[in-house]
Formats: C-alpha cells, sequence, structure tokens
C-alpha cells in the first residue's frame, strides 16, 4: 500500500513537472505553508526509499571502526602463543603491525611518559586517532623515514610549535643539533617493542637477568647466593663494549634466527642503519663560552609532571658498575636492550653447552652425588656450603650474565678455568668480532672476594652446633666447622659512591659534607628527600649480610650531611647544635618565630605549617634484618609462571591424567558431586547425604541385627527380613 502511494504520487509530480515550468517549481517548493509539508514528506519518503535501495557501508579506513578489541588481550595472545610454541620460526609478524589496537596502546604508553599521566582511551581525540592511523599507514607502505624532525605524522600532545613558521636560522639549529627521539618513533619503538618481546622472551635463556621483564639484580643476588655456593673459582669478564654498538650484519643475523618477517626486519635495519645527528664537540666549547645576562625561569605547565631532581639524581648516581650502561643503538631507542640480549643469547647458549660438557659427578663427593638419570642437587641441609676441592671431586661450572657482565663459577683445578677463558676468549673474537685478553678475563680464588654488582662474593666461617644420636640413644651437641657463602655489600664502594654525589671526602675516615643543592627547600622537603633516598639504600641492600651495618652508614652520612647544610643555612656554627635544637633524627624545626607566636606543635595542630619527617634509620636496631628466603631452583618470574600454568591447564592431557588420578585414588571430582547432589534431590526429593546417611542407619541395624544370640529365633528373623526391605528400597532410591 505504501509502495503504490509513493508510485502514484511521483507520477503525480512528473505531471505537476511537465505542467509548470522549472523556475516556478522551485519557487512553489520553497514558498508556503504548503509547500513546507510537500518538502519534509518528500524528504522523509525519499530517504526512506534510498535506504531501501542501499545502505551506506562503514568506513575501512575510519579509525574507529579499526578498534575491534582491547589491545591488551592481543598482546596477550601473543604472549601465550609464543610460550606455547617456543621453538617456531615467527614468520607473521606484519599482521601485528597492521592492528591498529597496537597502536593506540602504543600511543597510550608513549603519552604516559611524555605527560607523567595515563592517557585512556575514550580521552584520544578524532584528530589524534587520524594521524595515529596515517602513521601506521606510512610504516605499512614503507614510508616511514626514521628521525624526521620538520615534518610528523603524529606529534606529542605537548609540542605546540609550528614549524610551518620557523626562522632559518631555528630550522638549521633543529637540523644540525642533538635533539630528543621523536614523538613519532618513540610510538613505532613500542610497537615493535610489543610485538618482538613476548617473541624472544619465550626463547631467552635463563641464565641472563638484565633489560628483561621480571628480573633484576636483586635475583642475580640470590641466584649466586643459592647457586654459586660451591666454586672456589670465578671468571669475571666484562663484555660491556658490546652495548656501544656491534655491526649491522651480525644484529640482523641474530635477529633473523627466529624472525623472517620482511617488513619488520627491514624496519628494524633502517633505524640501524639511519644516521642520528649530534651536535660537534666544538659548538659545544663554542656555546658554553657564550653566557647570556638574564635567562628566563622556565615555568612548568599545568599538565607537565613536576620532577623530583635531587632524589632522582642520587638515586640514579648510586647505580653499580654492571647496570650503568644502557644500550642506546641507532634510531632504536628501547628496542636497544632487546637487540643487544638478542645478540648476547648466543653466547648464554653455548654458555649451557659448556656446563653440560664440563658436569663430571663423583660418587665420594658430599655434594652433587646424585645418581644417573635424576636431577643433581646440592647439599639441602647447608645450602651456601663451600665444599673443598680435589681430584675426586665433582667437576661443576656455572654461568650468570648481567647486560654485558659475566660471572663463571668453576669447581676443579685451575686449570679448568684457563681452559675454558681460552675458549671464551675464541668465541667472542669469531662471533662478535672483540678483542678480549687474560686482563679482561681474570680467574680469582673465592678467598680474594669478587665484586659483583657492588657486592662481594666471599667465604664465612661458621661454628654451628651438631646435634646427633650416639649408641645408645644419648644425643650429643658438638661445635663444627663450616664455611659459607657470603654475599656482603661492598663499603668501598658505597663511599666512593658517595663521594661521587659529593656527600662526603676522604676515604679512611669520611667526612660528610653539606649538599648545599637542598639550600633553598625547607626542611620538611629536605628530610623528606633523605627518607626517600635511605629507603632506596634498604631495599637495594635486602640480600646483603651486613645490611644493617652498610645502611646505618648512610644514614650517619645523610644525616652529618644535611646537619651541617642546616648549620650553614640557620647559622647555628655546629652541628652539635643542630642535634641540641632538631633532635637526634633531624624532626624539630630548628626556625620557629620570635615573640609571642604559638609553639611548632600547636602550629601543626591548626594546619598552620607542614608536617617535618625525622630521618629514618638513625640507629642500627631500626635497619631491618637480611632476607635469607629460599630461592627455589626452578625460579621463574610471575608472569611466566602465570603463562605456563595457564598453558598447562588448558592443554586436554592434564585434565585427562587429574581424572585418571581421581579415579585411581577412588575419589570424586567437585564437578561430579555437585552434579550427583543436583540429580539425586530432582529425582528422589532427597539431598544425597541424607541418603549415605539411611544408607550407613541400615547397614548398621543389619550388622546389630547378625550379631543378636540364637534365644529368640523368630524374632532375629523378622528383624533381618526388615533390614533386607529396607536396603532394597534404599537400593532403588539410590538408582
Amino acid at each position: 500500500m505504501m509502495r503504490r502511494c509513493i508510485t502514484l504520487f511521483s507520477t503525480r509530480i512528473r505531471c505537476m513537472d511537465s505542467i509548470m515550468p522549472s523556475s516556478s517549481f522551485s519557487q512553489w517548493t520553497t514558498g508556503g505553508s504548503e509547500s513546507l509539508i510537500f518538502g519534509r514528506f518528500l524528504s522523509v519518503f525519499g530517504g526512506y526509499n534510498h535506504g531501501l535501495v542501499q545502505r551506506k557501508a562503514p568506513d575501512p579506513d575510519d579509525p574507529v571502526n579499526l578498534i575491534k578489541e582491547d589491545g591488551v588481550s592481543i598482546c596477550s595472545q601473543m604472549w601465550i602463543e609464543n610460550f606455547n610454541e617456543p621453538d617456531r620460526t615467527v614468520s607473521n609478524l606484519s599482521g601485528y603491525l597492521r592492528r591498529f589496537e597496537l597502536w593506540v596502546l602504543a600511543y597510550q604508553k608513549v603519552c604516559t611518559d611524555e605527560t607523567g599521566s595515563y592517557l585512556p582511551k575514550n580521552s584520544i581525540t578524532r584528530g589524534e586517532l587520524d594521524d595515529l592511523l596515517a602513521l601506521r599507514n606510512a610504516v605499512l607502505d614503507n614510508r616511514f623515514r626514521w628521525g624526521a624532525r620538520l615534518e610528523f605524522l603524529i606529534k606529542s600532545p605537548k609540542d605546540k610549535t609550528d614549524y610551518a613558521s620557523l626562522s632559518k636560522r631555528k630550522i638549521k639549529a633543529i637540523l644540525t643539533t642533538t635533539q630528543p627521539t621523536p614523538f613519532q618513533d618513540r610510538i613505532v619503538q613500542e610497537v615493535l617493542l610489543m610485538v618482538l618481546e613476548p617473541v624472544y622472551e619465550a626463547r631467552f635463556s635463563q641464565k641472563s637477568f638484565a633489560f628483561r621483564p621480571g628480573r633484576n639484580a636483586h635475583t642475580v643476588l640470590r641466584v649466586i647466593r643459592r647457586s654459586f655456593a660451591g666454586y672456589l673459582w670465578y671468571l669475571k669478564g666484562d663484555l660491556s663494549t658490546v652495548l656501544d654498538g656491534m655491526k649491522v650484519g651480525l644484529i640482523i643475523g641474530s635477529l633473523m634466527r627466529d624472525v623472517r618477517d620482511k617488513k619488520v626486519v627491514d624496519l628494524i635495519k633502517a633505524a640501524l642503519v639511519t644516521p642520528v645527528i649530534t651536535t660537534r664537540p666544538d659548538d659545544v666549547e663554542k656555546k658554553k663560552k657564550k653566557k647570556r645576562k638574564y635567562q628566563k625561569k622556565r615555568v612548568l605547565a599545568d599538565d607537565e609532571p613536576k620532577p623530583d631532581p635531587y632524589w632522582l639524581e642520587t638515586f640514579f648516581g648510586f647505580a653499580p658498575e654492571e647496570a650503568d650502561k644502557l644500550p642506546n643503538w641507532g634510531h632504536c631507542g628501547i628496542l636497544s636492550p632487546l637487540l643487544a640480549n638478542i645478540c648476547l643469547d648466543e653466547l648464554d647458549r653455548w654458555m649451557e653447552g659448556k656446563i653440560k660438557e664440563f658436569y663430571q659427578p663423583s660418587k665420594s663427593d658430599v655434594i652433587w652425588n646424585s645418581p644417573e638419570g635424576e636431577a643433581e642437587q646440592g647439599n639441602t641441609s647447608w645450602p651456601e656450603f663451600v665444599p673443598t676441592s680435589g681430584p675426586d671431586k665433582t667437576r661443576k661450572m656455572d654461568y650468570i650474565r648481567y647486560g654485558g657482565h659475566i660471572l663463571i663459577g668453576v669447581r676443579g683445578p685451575r686449570a679448568d678455568a684457563a681452559a675454558l677463558r681460552k675458549q671464551l676468549i675464541d668465541f667472542c673474537d669469531q662471533k662478535y668480532m672483540l678483542k678480549l685478553d687474560n686482563e679482561c678475563l681474570p680467574i680469582e680464588h673465592i678467598t680474594k672476594g669478587i665484586m659483583f654488582l657492588d657486592h662481594v662474593l666471599c667465604r664465612r666461617v661458621v661454628y654451628p652446633t651438631l646435634r646427633y644420636t650416639a649408641t645408645g640413644g644419648k644425643i650429643i651437641s658438638e661445635k663444627g666447622v663450616g664455611t659459607l657463602l657470603s654475599v656482603t655489600a661492598s663499603l668501598k664502594q658505597c663511599i666512593r659512591q658517595f663521594r661521587k654525589l659529593n656527600f662526603l671526602k676522604g676515604d679512611r675516615d669520611p667526612d660528610p659534607q653539606p649538599c648545599f643543592r637542598m639550600f633553598h627547600a625547607t626542611q620538611a622537603h629536605t628530610n623528606a628527600q633523605m627518607n626517600k633516598f635511605l629507603a632506596t639504600m634498604v631495599e637495594w641492600y635486602r640480600f646483603a649480610d651486613n645490611r644493617k651495618k652498610v645502611v646505618n652508614f648512610c644514614s650517619y652520612i645523610l644525616r652529618g650531611s644535611l646537619a651541617k647544610l642546616y648549620a650553614a643555612k640557620y647559622k647555628l656554627r655546629s652541628r652539635a647544635k643542630v642535634y641540641k635544637i632538631g633532635a637526634r633524627n633531624l624532626s624539630r624545626p630548628l626556625k620557629e618565630k620570635k615573640g609571642q607566636s604559638p609553639e611548632y606543635h600547636n602550629l601543626l595542630r591548626m594546619g598552620l605549617v607542614e608536617s617535618i619527617d625525622g630521618l629514618q634509620y638513625t640507629r642500627m636496631s631500626l635497619v631491618p634484618e637480611t632476607d635469607y628466603s629460599p630461592f627455589p631452583n626452578d625460579w621463574r618470574p610471575e608472569h611466566e609462571k602465570a603463562l605456563l600454568e595457564y598453558l598447562r591447564l588448558d592443554d586436554p592431557k592434564t585434565l585427562e591424567e587429574q581424572r585418571r588420578c581421581i579415579k585411581e585414588q577412588g575419589l570424586i571430582s567437585p564437578q561430579d558431586y555437585s552434579s550427583m547432589l543436583v540429580w539425586n534431590y530432582k529425582r528422589n526429593a532427597i539431598s544425597s547425604d541424607q541418603l549415605s546417611l539411611l544408607k550407613r542407619s541400615i547397614d548398621d541395624a543389619a550388622s546389630s541385627g547378625s550379631a543378636l544370640s540364637g534365644s529368640d529365633d523368630e524374632k532375629n528373623d523378622e528383624n533381618v527380613d526388615e533390614v533386607e526391605e529396607n536396603r532394597e528400597q534404599v537400593h532403588v532410591m539410590l538408582n
């Protein structure tokens, strides 16, 4: 009916069009109330008719339509796939580069690093999504260029510069001086890291611990305390020159062992080949000579993160030598540590093979004397016991790598350690073209002390009380002698780091120096900064045997430095007077208002002054004890544990094994038990537990009936018949 009306109406309009000229028709349709109603009628039914003929398809280039899934779930799926098949050759990474969800997630992460606050997905504007899509398409079409300085596909939210209106002098300065990494480069680096990291984390050796998620310097110290106790000779090698850079062919060759995706490999190769523009040293010296009379103080924007420079500088200045260098190759940025681990993974695999070749167990040894076919074990009662060496002892070796620094422990004669050193020098020469000598790989005995990560590995003699049962059941207690592996914080290294930060001077008798950089800060803020640093020291020396001593020394240096600062600031002449007014922990205000003003605690109660926190750990008894918690042999980070547990539970074989084990032990699974309860209640209107109780009572009655005496046989027969009848009823109800 509706179609017929529309047809008649359109026919009438054609007739009117043939009678009336077009100009008069246009005037008629644009004037008067009747013409307005007619126009609305045309618009409604015209749109309706167009919808019937053709519906508009969604735009495939619309960035909103490309976000179909959460980026985190895509990353999780990549980790699961790679940990499920860690040995397969990956060739389909370009498909993940096309996933726009990963680019949105990378944009969120880079914006968070840039602004210091988390950027929700719904806060990204349509213009930013369009620019992000243009960046993705440029990468896929090989139009992206690393290190662009004037033409950007997407800019940082903080970058308000109009590059089209810059002067020639500013453009020349941008093109010839060192500039921070462009915002769009960091997004591409983040996407590549999200794509490549799960591929290689499933393949990396368990002997490497730097630049990897869930593995840090503390993990290394705990592994050393657990696994390196039985070694007498140590090789410590410094391969950190590899982190400065390698030949592009070696990096790409190491990358293509597991990744055969041409687009990803070419993108990383372009990042390594593209030259990085840096300022020449001569230009820097010229700029230093020119000093302006007045320099405007920089004011932070509202959305810009407020830095905490003093504590951060102090914290990073205390980094150990092994963790001080971070690789930065070309335009790879955050990809550089991953590429360094990819290249050094071949060394890890080679050392794992050498460990298996070197291992020779001895039946007469107290330690590592496990039978063939079983996992090797240490002395479980003394996990840190250091045994002696000899020809009839077990020969064993272990290896660990943190960044470009390696540590090898050898149990056996020194000649074996020297032979291993020669093989290691040849391997590094052939594989990495790295020229090493005996001085780069010294062989040291455990008695001399080996420095690694600012901790000293040495022997510690203990005298434990041994209790055993003699003949006749008499318990005998006597003192024994044992040597344990000691992981001790180096006090010399701690003093050296403090001297580098200008906190003290002198070696034998360290004298604290005032930290004048905090001169204009308030007492509350200064104390808070030092408490942050002390908390960092307590956590850093968590696994050191002398944790109390070294943290108490750090507290003494910082407290003396602050006391000298306050003495100079408030003109109190000496540290003793500062301690007398401000107390031992400097928690009392050193400067109060004169006259009739209220005391400090009254002002604090009224909220007119800020609270002053005293310095922590002013006494050794306040420092927490050393953490000696056991470290498992098959330790893995928490995220890897969760992945492996998920894969194990997702495997159908695991379910079958659990069911078979339940049947063999005569147990019932919770699911089957719940279904049995529900089914019995539906069928018999009685719960399974009540049926079991009824059956048990009938069985008890039957056993008691069979035990009755034969004095009254007729009555006994009646009871037995009644019990049998009840048992049959219960059997029918249960079935």
